[in-house]
């Protein structure tokens, strides 16, 4: 028996190699709902689009994030009950739907999850602590990513997840409270950075996520990085060896062959700093748009 048809949603403004790759690997009954922001976005007036593909213009979010108001256009728009979120900057190999479908009916709702690649030399000074905080973490306790999850409308409350969409920064930060996934242990490799400035706001966004979508286990991330820096400044040599074979284990765990997990002890000693500096922020810059996120559902566009 074939699969349900399923519908893609993936925000952009471009259409990127990933859209591409997507289109590919449709189904005849499958559909890929590319969602951008405005008329003026170059993917709205794209032509000869493939088959089984639509532009979305979802307008301009008014009290959300860009990426929480395409998801919420997409969703409504959105033909099937099986639904399929992703990201416009990694690879999607040939296999990719096929393979999420053939999970979703192994597991129900499934997630894989990102490996950010760094691009500048903060973000490639801070790879390890993403590894194991937005990698290692995500899996290991069954955290959903937003770039890459399958699920199908009655494994949560569509209407309330979309209204209090409308008032958020982060679609999977919220996904996650409405939504029991299994993460899976395969990792998509995500470019991020590209200038320390870029790296900076990426970083004060995720921090924010944290904060205000799971307060204990950012409580918890303060009391524990506060104590591994102490013992690395005080055990500077035992500490970097721990460190720097943890990190190379969890990039091998995860088929990731990267010299960056050699950082893994500077990395660390970065973190408290950048803490400070994500939770001093009042603004932060994505997509183009500047936020002021004063509480989980009071969001503010600046700019």
């Amino acid at each position: 028996m074939g699969r349900p048809p399923t519908t893609v949603l993936l925000p952009t403004t471009t259409w990127t190699t990933a859209c591409q790759e997507v289109a590919d690997q449709l189904g005849p009954d499958d559909e890929l709902l590319v969602v951008c922001d405005d008329e003026s976005d170059r993917v709205a007036d794209r032509d000869g689009l493939p088959a089984g593909v639509e532009v979305v213009v979802a307008g301009v979010p008014d009290g959300c994030s860009g990426k929480a108001n395409a998801i919420d256009v997409g969703m409504e728009r959105a033909r099937h009950d099986r639904i399929v979120w992703t990201d416009d900057d990694f690879h999607h190999p040939d296999d990719w739907l096929a393979t999420l479908n053939a999970d979703y009916e192994t597991h129900g709702p499934v997630s894989e999850v990102p490996f950010f690649v760094g691009r500048d030399p903060l973000s490639i000074l801070l790879e390890p602590g993403y590894a194991f905080g937005g990698t290692f973490s995500v899996w290991a306790g069954d955290v959903v990513w937003g770039g890459s999850v399958i699920f199908e409308r009655s494994d949560l409350d569509v209407d309330a997840f979309r209204e209090e969409l409308r008032q958020t920064i982060s679609d999977d930060g919220l996904l996650l409270e409405y939504i029991d996934v299994t993460t899976l242990r395969r990792a998509r490799r995500v470019e991020m950075g590209g200038s320390v400035r870029e790296t900076l706001e990426r970083h004060v966004r995720f921090m924010k996520l944290v904060r205000y979508h799971d307060p204990p286990a950012a409580v918890i991330n303060i009391v524990l990085l506060l104590v591994l820096t102490a013992f690395s400044i005080r055990f500077p040599l035992g500490t970097g060896a721990v460190l720097t074979a943890t990190h190379g284990a969890i990039y091998l765990a995860f088929g990731q062959r990267r010299w960056t997990a050699l950082l893994a002890y500077p990395s660390v000693l970065a973190m408290v700093p950048l803490m400070a500096y994500a939770y001093a922020r009042r603004t932060f810059v994505w997509g183009g748009r500047r936020y002021r996120w004063h509480s989980k559902f009071d969001v503010e566009i600046v700019d």
